[in-house]
């Protein structure tokens, strides 16, 4: 198995980079490189693409504008020189956010979870989804099988493009169906969006600290910057 990868930047010193660097990943296949965002409209019109690695900052037209006009979205992976569009690139469901100059091993941990993103979908069955519910429990549809979870041990959902993963306690359920459907109908006295790609289960925060929530069984979730007022909400009714 391979990604096929395209390289969206108009610095050539980081093509180079990439280049060099996938030469010791086998299942990386880098099938085209353009100088300008502009330029790959054409190319993914023809050719058919796993994984972008693209630079934010270029002419006429950024990375994340260009990410926005996309339909149909691969992988992402940004590879930028500037820290501040982390959070906005985040909230586009990039991938991995690559701050130049970076090492190999920070590249090869990117490209390992991309591998792991692309397994996962497609190890996802495409059939439309089962939105059957009984009031406390909820059908999901996963590895061809319909599974009954209960609410109270849904921890929290996070998109993955047209996937959703269903998080219980440091496990999930990938799932071919938007997190939009999802909101639509989880009860929203128990859910709460607090982010483009993230809906959280209230009973399940601990506390806030800066951008993100952390959860009774440690983990986190990322606050979006539209959903701050939402947050605050929340903690005042907890508290």
């Amino acid at each position: 198995m391979s990604l096929r990868c395209l390289i969206i930047d108009d610095e050539p010193l980081a093509h180079e980079v990439i280049l060099e660097y996938s030469k010791d990943i086998p299942f990386l296949q880098i099938c085209g490189q353009c100088y300008r965002a502009t330029e790959a409209f054409e190319f993914l019109s023809s050719t058919e693409i796993d994984l972008i690695f693209l630079d934010i900052r270029m002419p006429k037209l950024s990375g994340l504008d260009f990410l926005r006009t996309l339909q149909r979205k691969p992988l992402i992976i940004i590879t930028s020189a500037y820290e501040e569009y982390a959070l906005e690139s985040f909230d586009l469901a990039v991938c991995d956010y690559l701050l130049k100059p970076f090492r190999f091993d920070r590249f090869l941990k990117a490209v390992n979870r991309a591998l792991e993103n692309y397994d996962l979908k497609n190890k996802a069955n495409h059939s439309t989804p089962t939105p059957a519910n009984d009031g406390d429990q909820i059908s999901i549809k996963a590895d061809k099988k319909h599974i009954l979870v209960k609410l109270n041990d849904l921890q929290y959902l996070e998109s993955l493009g047209n996937y959703v993963k269903v998080w219980g306690d440091n496990e999930f359920l990938l799932t071919p169906r938007t997190l939009s459907s999802f909101e639509e109908q989880l009860p929203p006295d128990i859910f709460v969006r607090i982010h483009k790609s993230f809906i959280l289960n209230k009973k399940y925060v601990h506390y806030l600290e800066g951008n993100m929530i952390f959860l009774k069984n440690g983990q986190q979730v990322p606050i979006g910057k539209n959903y701050k007022p939402i947050i605050k909400q929340l903690l005042d009714m907890e508290e």
